[in-house]
This record gives C-alpha cells, structure tokens and sequence, in this order.
C-alpha cells in the first residue's frame, strides 16, 4: 500500500525508447527498410529506475546534464507518457508548464488562444472572461493581442503560455526550463509568482540549468545522471555536490588541453 503523505509516488520507474539501429537521411530510406523489414531498433533506457517522493507544499528541483532524463521523468509524471516499469501515483492537479505554447494555434490571434487553452485546461468562457485582464497584464501583450500566435517572439510566447497556465493555483507545478526563455524581468516576474504560489501550498517541480534558481525557489533537489538517480536531498547539499564534480571535471578538461 503506498504511503498517502506524497502528493507525488514515483516508484522505481523505468522509462524506454527504441532508437533505429541504422541511420536514415529521410523518408523514402525509411519507407524502403520498412517495407524490406529492415529496421532494426535497440532499446534504450531514458530514467532507470528512479523513485521519487514528495510531499505536498514540498519545491524539489531536478538538476542534471543535457540528456540526463530530467524532462523524460516531468513527461511521465504529467502523464504525456507511461513508464516501462514502476508506478507514478499522483495525488492532485497538475500544471505543466514542460513546452509553453505548445499548445497554442499558430493562426490563431493570442486573444483566441487564451480562450482555447482555457477550454483545453476545463475552465468555462465566464471563467476566462474574468481572468483575461490579469492573463493579458501578466504576458504583457496587450499591443499584440489581436495579432496571430505564428507572428510572436519566443518571448512573447513564453509570456503568454506561463500567464495561462498560472493564473489559477494548481496543486503541482511543473516547470521545465520556463525561465531559460525570456528577459531577465520576465524570469523574475514568473520566479515571484512561482514563490507566490509555493507560499499558498503548491508543489514544485522544477527543472534548470541554473542552479541558483534552483537554490532559491527549492527546498530539496534530484540529480540525474544518464537516466540514474545519483543523489537526492536537501537543495544545497545535492547542488553543492554536482558543482563540485562539474568543478572537477572542467579542471580535468584544462588540463588535459595544457
């Protein structure tokens, strides 16, 4: 029976993917192997076997390498994908915010889009008629409102999909990367409203390359190395352990060069 305290239960999860064996230049080789049966494909394990627990109200930040299964394990969590082995119980609503804007029509103007997300994430039209005047102030388009989604910065859109997503307080957050987007005004608006959120009970998970944020919005951290769990804890302890090995690393690098 698992252990009701966690809002977030991951149990010894594996996640796999296959990956062609051969290397195709585009579709017409693929179609060809295909048919000839001549596709070959290995596994590879992208998380293996990692356990996670946290507690509701708990910030924990997912540190690690490019690739090292931080955005595969918020994938499964979120529920985009299912693990090969293990369980993820979840006990609450989740916002991701893993892609923002993934969800928007390019076509379509922000003032449509906001709407349709809202549809998307189960809110009424009244519901985002209310919210809209805080959603377009929060993103900061209001001269752009009536103009298509396709027309936008990757600022612009980072603006508006992390404004949809929080203007209500979710149980879980999860944030992958938001804050790599954007100005430095707009990543200190977004880390304000995240420790808002965190003060009103809200679970964070999140995922940065900078491990300052992650020390300053986090109470506990997970470092993944090639989809292992190398080491989880207290925020500082395990982010002062990673540096130390990346500081070592860089060293041997230099040195190497000499």
């Amino acid at each position: 029976m698992k252990d009701k305290e966690y809002i977030i239960d991951v149990d010894h999860v594996t996640i796999r993917f296959n990956k062609s064996r051969q290397g195709v230049d585009n579709l017409k080789e693929y179609v060809i192997h295909m048919l000839k049966r001549e596709l070959l494909f290995q596994e590879f394990l992208a998380v293996k076997d990692v356990s996670l627990k946290v507690k509701r109200g708990e910030a924990w930040g997912l540190i690690g390498t490019n690739g090292s299964g931080k955005s595969t394990l918020l994938k499964a969590i979120s529920g985009i994908m299912k693990p090969y082995k293990g369980t993820i119980t979840i006990r609450g609503g989740i916002a991701p915010l893993i892609e923002l804007g993934a969800g928007f029509d390019a076509n379509l103007t922000a003032r449509e889009n906001i709407f349709m997300n809202g549809a998307v994430l189960g809110h009424s039209e009244k519901f985002m008629q209310e919210h809209f005047d805080d959603i377009v102030d929060f993103a900061d388009i209001g001269d752009f409102l009536d103009s298509p989604i396709k027309n936008y910065s990757s600022g612009m859109k980072a603006r508006l999909g992390f404004s949809v997503a929080t203007m209500v307080k979710p149980d879980i957050l999860i944030v992958d990367e938001v804050l790599a987007v954007g100005d430095f005004l707009f990543r200190k608006k977004c880390q304000k409203r995240m420790q808002e959120m965190l003060s009103g009970g809200t679970t964070l998970l999140f995922v940065s390359h900078n491990l300052e944020q992650v020390r300053d919005l986090c109470d506990h951290a997970l470092w993944l190395d090639k989809g292992e769990a190398v080491m989880s804890g207290g925020v500082h302890e395990v982010c002062d352990a990673y540096q130390e090995l990346e500081h070592d690393i860089n060293a041997a690098k230099k040195k190497k060069k000499r």
